[in-house]
């Protein structure tokens, strides 16, 4: 450990990211889309006049902002856009988390919120999961420094309804309510309406996922104008310009083609039902999921073992080596023919 860094960067547990082999392997470990982006975004990208990278680009990512604004249907002003959705959460921790009180959030959750409470120096309190492996709403206390889960949570898949976050809302009025909707697409059902109802609710959202774009990096949130402001204070204090013009020219065309969107979405969420019932013929107890990706054990073979015996057949999943989630295997969604390699390794697997 060096001397040369701070005391805060030697206490501090980074994120560790899903593997990104360089090898030819079926890649079921972090949630990316199987299918490519809307065609449009290939059009633009090869339309794109190469000179205007010359040009810082626009501070204010307008034209994405307001494709976002269209999409969901408020105003401009109450859309944030920055460097991925982790960059936009590590903002509105710094934000708005930085309270007297424990921010609250679920005990298994997205493992970044954590990383973020350490490198910000924010108490944090963990709330178990019901006994149904679903984020507990009824655990989140009003006088909380804030409250922050993923719905559809991660790795657990499960999505509370829009009815249920209103009522979380309406107990806790007075700190900010973050909700992750990185999975919302395949199955959840999202918060976003809510907004005009409750001030102090923020949604984050990714073109990684449903968007197919992991590779440019681009997230955004949706809140009031308070809440947009106060991202845009820190984030005008760490960098003016998140957001480079080729992503944001791309993530607007990605936007335009709902017809590609709702088909590629559909694909998934039909895959996943059926791996899941392929999985369960098979011995494994699977989560219920709304994401695209799956939970999935089985009583009679150990999971990180499972983990080697599939990346040795050139299958990689996630498997989290903690104490609650070691005996699972976490599953990303692929084409139809990498499920049915998978299902296959999985039948010699557990003979």
């Amino acid at each position: 450990m060096s001397q040369l860094w701070s005391p805060a960067v030697r206490e501090l547990t980074p994120y560790v990211p899903g593997e990104q082999p360089r090898e030819k392997l079926i890649k079921l470990n972090t949630n990316e889309n199987p299918y490519p982006p809307a065609p449009g975004v290939e059009a633009v990208l090869r339309e794109y006049p190469v000179d205007h990278l010359r040009l810082y680009p626009d501070p204010q990512s307008l034209a994405l902002r307001q494709a976002l604004a269209r999409e969901h249907g408020v105003e401009v002003e109450q859309v944030f856009v920055g460097n991925g959705s982790d960059e936009v959460l590590a903002l509105a921790f710094q934000a708005f988390f930085c309270h007297d009180r424990p921010l609250e959030m679920p005990d298994i959750t997205y493992s970044f919120y954590p990383v973020y409470c350490k490198l910000y120096g924010i108490e944090r309190r963990g709330l178990p999961l019901d006994s149904d492996w679903r984020v507990d709403l009824d655990a989140f206390t009003a006088d909380s420094g804030g409250a922050i889960f993923a719905n559809p949570n991660a790795p657990t898949a499960h999505g509370h309804s829009r009815s249920a976050i209103a009522g979380l809302l309406e107990r806790i009025t007075h700190r900010v309510v973050l909700i992750d909707e990185a999975y919302v697409d395949f199955g959840g059902e999202s918060a976003v309406p809510l907004i005009s109802r409750f001030s102090n609710l923020l949604v984050i959202g990714t073109f990684s996922k449903s968007r197919s774009l992991a590779g440019l990096r681009l997230g955004y949130a949706i809140g009031s104008r308070e809440l947009v402001e106060g991202l845009e204070r820190v984030k005008d204090s760490f960098n003016s310009y998140p957001i480079d013009s080729l992503a944001s020219t791309l993530g607007v065309a990605s936007l335009k083609d709902r017809e590609h969107f709702d088909a590629c979405r559909e694909r998934v969420i039909t895959t996943r039902e059926r791996t899941v019932r392929r999985l369960a013929e098979l011995g494994f107890k699977v989560l219920p999921s709304q994401a695209n990706f799956v939970l999935a054990c089985h009583p009679r073979h150990d999971a990180a073992q499972l983990f080697v015996s599939l990346r040795e057949r050139g299958i990689l999943v996630r498997h989290f080596n903690s104490e609650a989630l070691r005996d699972f295997l976490r599953i990303s969604i692929g084409t139809d023919d990498e499920m049915d390699s998978l299902i296959e390794a999985f039948e010699l697997l557990c003979r």
